[in-house]
């Protein structure tokens, strides 16, 4: 990390200031996307670094002898290399390490056996540990997996360790979050230009921040707590360049479908994915956490947002931690780049049992379902229960399935109460869904995105069709290795549960 760093400035010293991270892009004119291999991004693209505002080492940060992408700088700041390429291995000093009941005990296993029995992490404080897979369940190992979390944090000191005690009443555990990827935005340890890791491959989701952020094995994460860095090969770069207006029937959940579609499940193996555009501008913190969630469905070692003022602007009221955003510079090499005008574009699932499987939402509507799940780290945030919201109150109607709905943490669920849906005339979320006959907000976690136990909510047991806004669709993934999984954002989710069949919500949008 550099050895001075400048704090976030007030939000409207970023808003419209192109020398923090504003992109500038010639509009395109059609729908085909264009694939160019180039050893130079298009001089239509332009990027400008952050300027520097206060002296920082030569040895952490150089002079730019050649041009490097965002991802590259984040490791060359962290490995105190002035200049790294694509494939260069650099030992990388991590900022924050997170993992959760599945894989905690795993890693803290083999810290202990590699580093001693009365080892001591690297930094308490670095040490993000959030139990959220499989909480609310009478499995003994699942329970025991909490138990042995809570064992090392006293013993270690965790800083941040947000426990569950009371597992009949969620709310009676002021430290519980939920879901972990959202908690570490909402808890404020998503920062611009750090290196987080996670024991989870939906760590990437934090890449929204203009961080590296990737998933890691339980052998890595036990070596990160002993020794507080990473021998990592620094990836090389695929560029998504999404420009247009948003239509209103679209949420980030078709747009991360439709480059997986593209590009396929392992068109971004062991790369770096950097989205930008006056699209990805557009979007909310939320929307974009949602794209980067996505990209290890494609292969990609992370996701990257570029920070800009919305991205402060979150971050205001959750960290007084100095961080330095990066920015990609004007000629850095990017191995492929990929142009989406994203008006043209229409609703999408992704079909059994596959994230590339895309297809039109209208060309599915012969396809009956069983239920619609609401939730996980992709679907589960507060933008998408108000987009779930929308198409009810716009239908009037009730759903004709089995609708769950799993919020990712306990804001969220608290969101769901309190917060006005915009048009609803003061109507919140919660009423909304028990007009249309929802089933009532579950206990905050991942659910059933993953399985699990057999008693996790949600989850199916048995043979069915459901439509999910979580992220996989393999066979089991929901439990049943025979059921059905049709990915889909929550406007489409919704808009299937009204009527009993994968539904385009511009049925109801429009």
């Amino acid at each position: 990390m550099a050895s001075s760093t400048i704090s976030p400035a007030p939000t409207s010293s970023f808003i419209n200031n192109k020398d923090l991270g504003r992109f500038c892009f010639s509009s395109a004119s059609q729908f085909s996307i264009t694939k160019c291999k180039k050893s130079t991004v298009s001089k239509k693209i332009m990027s400008v670094m952050a300027p520097q505002q206060s002296e920082r080492r030569p040895a952490t940060t150089g002079s730019v002898k050649n041009a490097m992408t965002m991802t590259e700088k984040i490791l060359a700041r962290a490995s105190e290399k002035p200049q790294l390429s694509p494939g260069d291995n650099v030992w990388v000093n991590i900022d924050v390490l997170m993992t959760h009941d599945v894989c905690g005990p795993g890693s803290i296993g083999i810290f202990k056996k590699e580093f001693g029995e009365d080892a001591k992490v690297w930094d308490c404080e670095k040490v993000v540990i959030i139990p959220d897979h499989y909480i609310f369940t009478s499995d003994e190992r699942a329970n025991r997996n909490v138990d042995i979390l809570r064992d090392f944090c006293t013993e270690q000191n965790i800083k941040y360790f947000y426990d569950i005690k009371d597992l009949s009443n969620f709310k009676a555990n002021p430290d519980y979050k939920g879901v972990c990827h959202i908690a570490l935005a909402q808890e404020g340890h998503c920062r611009p230009g750090e290196v987080l890791l996670g024991t989870d491959s939906h760590t990437c989701t934090a890449g929204a921040f203009g961080q590296f952020a990737t998933g890691i094995g339980n052998t890595d994460a036990g070596f990160v707590l002993g020794a507080g860095k990473l021998l990592l090969k620094v990836p090389p770069t695929l560029r998504f360049v999404m420009d247009g207006e948003m239509p209103d029937y679209l949420l980030a959940k078709d747009l991360i479908l439709q480059i997986i579609g593209e590009i396929s499940v392992a068109g971004a193996t062991y790369k770096a994915m950097e989205f930008l555009g006056t699209t990805v501008e557009s979007l909310n913190m939320e929307e974009r956490m949602t794209l980067c969630n996505m990209v290890v469905e494609a292969g990609g070692k992370n996701g990257v947002v570029p920070a800009d003022g919305t991205t402060f602007k979150y971050l205001e009221d959750k960290t007084s931690v100095a961080y330095e955003p990066v920015y990609s510079d004007d000629q850095a090499s990017f191995l492929t780049e990929y142009r989406f005008d994203v008006s043209k574009l229409e609703p999408l699932v992704a079909k059994p049992h596959s994230p590339d499987n895309r297809a039109l939402a209208r060309e599915c509507k012969d396809v009956k379902i069983d239920r619609v799940y609401i939730g996980s780290c992709t679907g589960g945030k507060t933008e998408d229960f108000l987009a779930a919201a929308k198409v009810f109150l716009a239908s009037g109607k009730k759903v004709k399935v089995p609708t769950f709905l799993v919020p990712a943490t306990q804001k969220v669920w608290m969101d769901l109460y309190t917060l006005p849906v915009p048009g609803s005339g003061g109507k919140t979320c919660s009423q909304i869904f028990e007009e249309a006959g929802c089933d009532t907000p579950a206990s905050p976690s991942c659910g059933a995105c993953l399985g699990g136990p057999k008693d996790t909510y949600a989850r199916m047991n048995e043979p069915m069709v459901c439509v999910s806004t979580t992220n996989r669709n393999f066979p089991g993934r929901m439990g049943h290795k025979e059921g059905q999984i049709y990915l889909a954002s929550p406007y489409t989710a919704a808009a299937s549960a009204l009527t009993g069949y994968v539904t385009d919500p511009r049925e109801f949008l429009q």
